[in-house]
């Protein structure tokens, strides 16, 4: 009798434990291949893309879930408790939900992340400014941006990196640019639109950076007269999707596919045949795409399938004529990125940069224009130095880390050859390389010692004469 009593209990265990685990699976399964996406309730007919205010702030926006399968009855909106919600996120576990969100209407932008199981929410970011444009780093860690109006670099919304519990905040970017639409690549490094905002307003681009902010970098340089208006996403095939306005239907967005390996010189238009524009797109395990498309202005962006292949549009998965469908993303997990060591050594007040030959230009060396002797550093609001270069026109340069500067080109008689480059700077202990003066960024430097190399750095700013480092033990 009691051998009986004990099979009972031990079957009534074994059928609790089977039960629990089954709709543990349920659980799980329920979390994988959901449809989340923002739908607003302001028409995008006049979006400024490029000044990229209205990709951030966006009025009364919800974020909701849908089962692909039957989207009309599984339909339900995620963020209630917010004024407006934006910018979805999955984390690499398919946990969690990344997002951006006004709890009230007058409330700064901050950072949110959701655990899909229980739908709860907790605050990210507290920040007085307004942050925005979240994508997950490997280990526990966030990228995002943070706006600040009194910023002593003239910059907008620079690139901040913390904990996913708001702790641990780092600024990464110290130029005069604007960053928006930010992801990571699986190669560890964020993809990002970077957009000069000082001294003059200039195009939006693709960035690419470490995520400590060293080593950052043109990416993507979108067609004259366009602009970028979505993140740049990978695709399973070494590929990258976005959404790309140009000069003929400046605001109306096209979808553009770049390869991972060169992306400068790869664009391909896979919407060139299909009438009206695209909002946003995200990659399928399938090789499909999710897009944002709407057929005229005077229709509501839905969410639709795209086959890249064929280039053709599917059905509509989802549309609502009260809403515009602004983003979208997929539950589940998915390839968590490298996590790339960090140089960075905040003891250090200085960073390398090396130039291997200044009279480099495109793809070859200059023949057509005269040749520079000099270098001229200019900061934010100073000239910092004139440099003479080698004679194989290479130099070595030790600079102030986190301070943006620009180079030009000077010739014997101090004439500025060339416009000046792009706005450069240099994390603590960072070494960095360029091969020549406004070349193209695939070309690889050729296999000689620069002279340049062979003195001591020159310390800009130049009226620096020591610069005190981190004291090194060799013990």
């Amino acid at each position: 009798m009691k051998k009986h009593r004990t099979t009972i209990v031990s079957s009534f265990i074994m059928a609790i434990g089977f039960t629990c685990a089954f709709f543990s699976s349920c659980r799980e399964k329920n979390k994988e291949g959901m449809i989340i996406f923002t739908r607003s309730a302001v028409k995008s007919n006049s979006t400024n893309f490029d000044k990229s205010d209205s990709w951030r702030y966006i009025p009364q926006a919800q974020i909701l879930k849908l089962d692909p399968e039957k989207p009309e009855a599984s339909e339900k909106v995620l963020t209630t408790n917010f004024y407006s919600a934006h910018s979805p996120e999955i984390s690499y576990d398919g946990k969690y939900l990344l997002f951006a969100a006004q709890q009230k209407q007058n409330d700064p932008w901050q950072i949110w992340e959701m655990d899909l199981n229980d739908l709860k929410s907790r605050q990210v970011t507290s920040s007085k400014e307004n942050c925005t444009d979240p994508a997950y780093l490997p280990l526990g860690r966030i990228v995002f941006s943070k706006y600040s109006a009194d910023d002593t670099l003239k910059a907008g919304h620079s690139l901040y990196i913390c904990n996913t519990d708001g702790s641990n905040m780092k600024r990464i970017s110290f130029n005069p640019f604007s960053y928006l639409a930010s992801n990571v690549l699986s190669d560890g490094r964020i993809l990002t639109i970077g957009r000069q905002v000082f001294p003059e307003q200039g195009v939006p681009v693709y960035m690419v950076l470490r995520p400590d902010g060293t080593k950052s970098e043109l990416f993507y340089k979108g067609v004259e007269g366009g602009s970028l208006f979505s993140p740049g996403l990978e695709t399973n095939n070494g590929k990258l999707v976005f959404i790309e306005s140009d000069k003929s239907n400046f605001g109306e967005g096209n979808l553009i596919s770049i390869n991972y390996n060169r992306p400068l010189h790869s664009r391909v238009n896979l919407s060139s045949e299909i009438k009206g524009d695209f909002h946003s797109v995200f990659p399928q395990k399938s090789g499909r795409l999710l897009v944002s498309y709407r057929k005229s202005e005077s229709d509501r962006y839905a969410l639709y399938e795209f086959d890249p292949e064929k280039k053709v549009l599917g059905k509509a998965i989802y549309s609502n004529n009260d809403y515009d469908v602004l983003e979208v993303v997929i539950t589940g997990k998915h390839e968590r990125p490298k996590k790339l060591p960090s140089e960075v050594d905040m003891g250090v007040k200085t960073g390398l940069l090396l130039c291997q030959d200044i009279n480099i230009l495109d793809m070859r060396p200059s023949a057509t224009f005269s040749k520079s002797s000099k270098i001229k550093i200019v900061g934010i609001d100073s000239t910092l130095g004139s440099v003479d270069v080698a004679e194989d026109g290479s130099f070595y340069l030790k600079v102030r880390a986190d301070k943006p500067f620009q180079i030009q080109t000077v010739d014997k008689d101090g004439h500025i050859l060339r416009s000046p480059c792009g706005w450069i700077w240099l994390r603590p202990n960072e070494r960095r390389g360029c091969v020549g003066c406004h070349e193209d960024p695939e070309l690889v430097p050729a296999n000689r010692v620069p002279l340049s190399v062979k003195k001591s750095p020159v310390i800009i700013p130049m009226h620096i004469n020591k610069v005190v480092e981190k004291k090194v033990s060799l013990e």
